[in-house]
């Protein structure tokens, strides 16, 4: 299979769908939301749009299917179509980060100060899972880091120690993120003009 895969990881609020809807403008790319897979099952199942339910639902997946099973379903939705290439975000466990590295891809760790992260999950309050104090965000971030359980579980700190590349951002100028983002992904050869 040649497919141009990019995996991206991060923080909580740092901006990596951002830099996969700027992939998908600029580029064509199709963006594949992992968490809204594992949302959509969250519904199916009746359960509460809750980080702790979908940290649940991934981990069972990875269980029964494989630890690079959320990348594998974001590369079964990239056949359905005819796009240049696959962003699949966030990346979020070991596993599925060196499933993108099997694949030929390249994982791409975004990030931004943790205030300003918060900041910006607060003003877009999407749903219950954007409600937490600041503290509540940080011990909820500092659990995600590490793994608390089997390889099956949450491990952001692993998955960042194997990325490519690397992308702050802690401006409020979203374009001007894009266009920096953009101008990394051209260095490491992951966008062209």
């Amino acid at each position: 299979m040649n497919l141009k895969i990019i995996g991206l990881a991060g923080t909580n609020g740092s901006g990596k769908d951002t830099v996969g809807l700027m992939l998908a403008e600029r580029y064509g790319y199709l963006c594949v939301s992992v968490s809204d897979l594992l949302r959509e099952e969250a519904k199916k199942r009746g359960l509460p749009i809750e980080r702790e339910v979908l940290r649940t639902i991934s981990a069972e997946w990875r269980r029964e299917h494989g630890l690079g099973v959320l990348v594998d379903r974001a590369v079964e939705a990239h056949q359905q179509g005819n796009y240049p290439g696959l962003v699949a975000v966030p990346m979020r466990n070991v596993g599925e980060a060196k499933r993108i590295h099997e694949l030929g891809g390249s994982l791409v760790w975004v990030d931004a100060d943790p205030r300003i992260r918060y900041d910006r999950i607060f003003s877009r309050q999407r749903s219950a899972e954007d409600t937490k104090s600041f503290e509540e965000f940080l011990a909820e971030e500092e659990a995600e880091m590490h793994p608390s359980g089997d390889e099956a579980t949450l491990h952001l700190a692993g998955v960042k120690a194997i990325c490519n590349i690397f992308l702050e951002n802690n401006g409020n100028d979203i374009e001007k993120f894009k266009d920096e983002a953009e101008k990394e992904l051209m260095k490491a050869g992951l966008a062209s003009a």
